[in-house]
């Protein structure tokens, strides 16, 4: 495109100074090249124009009429004041109401001249009504670009009352493409679009704003998702051929000693299939020279860390330390737990660092970590801080990874001059669409089977009238020794939402269960640390049977006597997050319940995602649903997971086609690029950078 479209808003016809700093703080256009990027998000077909005499109670919500104006009247005054439009057709009369711009309206209206006009139909004392229409000349309707489908702008009430409300914005596009038209220039090589059947990309932003029919603009949408996909997807595969290219990975030679001691005499139970083939991936990936950085995936319980820690054997057999970060400390000392206990009398020295580590502790480990006597370090947010300076570091997992930003992950890298391996885990299945988008630069592993021994947790959706037959049960699994979760979403109570909260559930299962053998703890995010840890301790003990909470406890409790988790208005979640609280139990032998309770009035999706829950254990096929119910913006906390771009109009969870082939038209780009003549490449580098975060590489270290 020409530079004209990277000319600031505010030199746009009908903008001005005012107008483009509202533009900018309230939908982040700051350019015309902004502008012609803003999409509209739905279309109103005015390809018909209805007589007066044809409009019911029956008619379309919208309704477009050809009037003249016979006169108008102004009444009331202050609150009250309003215009009266009479208008007719031939056919019939009608009134025109509007309740505020009416000094502004008044100047517009000229008795006996035609206007097009647009709005909800209504009828008062039987006469047709049609308040705050919009209204044009015949003449400026002849000029509009495009056909009777018009768009509808994502707009806000500042700008609304600033007259750029969605029509003040069709309105400035329109300008817009009089004046950008002649700019517009291909962004795409022609043997790319030949592939993929794809229009010109000045015929598909013109029909995205201005559809001549149904077909163009779904043309028109098609290549513009693509576009877009295939940028993001051409900056992965770029950053992650530089990646395998760089001969700067650490050589791990070597199966040693402290790696073999473990797995011939301290493993808990046979490492499963799955487990097994992951060690050998990454093992693989860390004789290469070239510097691994993987993505595992596994279910609540799938033995991930069993997998981390032997993979941190693996480095410090080779003479290099490892560390493992968690996002919370509670996750943090369970691992660290699980990993001394594991390890027992191994010679292999472990320590952990979170932010309420006390001064000396923490001064004698990262005196241990800079001299090298320390093996593996596990800790929160703390690992990052820069007085943790580590002697050799060659392995760094990173657990639960979506609830760290990219700056966060980054920063273990650099705590070396060489940068370590890298594994990258998370119990929270991401769809293949999404981890191609957001992930695609990783290699990815997936532990797919659970330990032996393990049974599917058995799922049920009961309604709050069933609450009592719900006490029982928990009352019979007590009994035989065993230990409840009740989570739920709120900690107090709120007009705003009807849903169940913590703190009068708690008093009512204190009621259910008075007696001194039903221990009741409780645990959330406005308990001190302390506290929290207390309770945690008691539930983790034995000596408290019934834990209520919030979804605090999502990830990092491991109770394997605990054999009932009860979600209270389980409409309240998504289903990834239902799937992380039902993988809290089920983890030792005993059969396991998921109770999920729920208000009687749920909507059509709330209904969909506990179905879904009843129906599969599969996190997968799980998030597929999730992806595809709400969005990538809310599953695995993807706004805080590092995407770092905004998709104007593709949609992961219903565009996984489209991702599927942006993502082989530029593999081949990579494949191929010796082919590209180069203006193609120029062209492939300037959308790869318009579209993708990975920064600072270009296709010339990988021609």
């Amino acid at each position: 495109m020409g530079s004209y479209i990277d000319n600031d808003i505010k030199f746009l016809s009908g903008v001005g100074e005012k107008r483009a700093n509202l533009l900018k703080k309230e939908l982040g256009i700051s350019t015309m090249r902004d502008l012609l990027y803003y999409f509209p998000f739905r279309y109103i077909d005015r390809s018909r124009i209805y007589k007066i005499s044809e409009i019911t109670s029956e008619s379309p919500a919208y309704i477009q009429l050809r009037v003249r104006v016979e006169g108008y009247s102004r009444f009331g005054e202050g609150r009250r004041k309003r215009l009266v439009a009479y208008v007719a057709d031939g056919t019939g009369t009608a009134e025109l109401i509007w309740f505020s711009g009416i000094n502004w309206m008044e100047k517009r209206l000229e008795i006996g001249r035609e206007y097009i006009v647009f709005g909800r139909p209504g009828f008062f004392n039987n006469e047709l009504s049609i308040v705050h229409p919009e209204l044009e000349s015949v003449g400026t309707v002849r000029t509009r670009p495009g056909s009777g489908m018009q768009g509808v702008y994502s707009t806000t009430e500042i700008l609304s009352s600033n007259q750029l409300g969605s029509r003040g914005i069709y309105h400035l596009v329109c300008n817009l493409w009089e004046a950008a038209e002649k700019h517009i220039t291909e962004t795409l090589p022609e043997e790319i679009m030949l592939a993929n059947g794809l229009i010109g990309l000045k015929e598909a932003l013109h029909n995205i704003h201005f559809p001549q029919n149904p077909e163009k603009l779904k043309q028109a949408e098609y290549r513009l998702k693509f576009e877009e996909l295939f940028g993001i997807q051409l900056g992965i595969l770029v950053q992650r051929k530089g990646r395998v290219s760089s001969e700067t990975g650490f050589v791990f030679s070597r199966v040693g000693e402290k790696f073999n001691e473990f797995y011939n005499g301290h493993l808990p139970f046979e490492l499963t299939k799955a487990q097994k083939r992951v060690i050998k991936e990454i093992r693989a990936d860390t004789v290469t020279g070239h510097q691994m950085n993987r993505l595992l995936q596994g279910d609540v319980g799938s033995g991930k860390t069993l997998v981390a820690l032997m993979s941190m054997l693996l480095a410090v057999d080779n003479g290099y330390q490892a560390c493992m970060m968690a996002p919370t400390e509670i996750l943090a000392r369970q691992h660290y737990a699980t990993i001394v206990k594991l390890l027992g009398d191994m010679d292999v020295r472990v320590g952990i660092i979170t932010g309420t580590t006390k001064k000396r502790e923490r001064d004698m480990l990262l005196e241990a970590l800079s001299d090298g006597s320390l093996d593996i370090l596990l800790g929160t947010h703390a690992l990052i801080e820069d007085r943790v300076q580590f002697a050799n570091l060659g392995f760094v997992v990173i657990d639960e990874q979506h609830r760290f930003g990219v700056e966060q992950r980054a920063r273990l890298w650099t705590k070396n001059n060489q940068p370590p391996h890298v594994l990258v885990m998370t119990a929270t299945p991401i769809p293949r669409t999404l981890a191609m988008t957001l992930y695609g630069d990783l290699d990815v592993s997936v532990i797919d089977e659970l330990p032996p021994g393990r049974k599917p947790v058995k799922t049920y959706h009961v309604r709050d009238s069933q609450r009592l037959r719900v006490f029982g049960f928990m009352a019979e699994q007590i009994a035989a020794g065993r230990q409840i979760y009740v989570v739920y979403p709120l900690i107090s109570g709120s007009e705003k939402m009807d849903y169940k909260d913590l703190e009068d559930g708690f008093d009512s299962i204190s009621q259910q269960f008075p007696l001194p053998e039903y221990n009741t703890v409780v645990v959330h995010g406005r308990l001190k640390p302390a506290q929290k840890e207390e309770n945690m301790n008691m539930f983790k003990e034995g000596k408290a049977h019934i834990m209520v909470a919030t979804s605090v406890i999502e990830v990092g409790v491991d109770v394997p006597n605990a054999s009932v988790m009860v979600i209270e208005s389980a409409e309240r979640f998504g289903l990834s997050q239902l799937h992380q609280l039902r993988g809290r139990v089920g983890r030792g032998a005993d059969q396991a319940y998921c109770i999920l309770m729920s208000g009687d009035k749920l909507s059509k999706e709330a209904k969909a995602r506990l179905q879904a829950m009843v129906a599969t254990n599969d996190g997968f096929e799980l998030s597929e649903l999730d992806l595809k119910l709400r969005g990538a913006g809310d599953i695995s906390g993807t706004q805080q997971s590092g995407l770092a771009f905004e998709l104007k109009i593709a949609n992961l969870g219903k565009d996984s086609q489209i991702v599927e082939t942006a993502r082989t038209a530029a593999q081949l780009v990579i494949d191929a690029m010796e082919r590209f003549a180069p203006s193609d490449r120029v062209l492939l580098e300037t959308i790869r950078n318009r579209y993708s975060y990975p920064k600072g590489q270009d296709f010339s270290m990988i021609s």
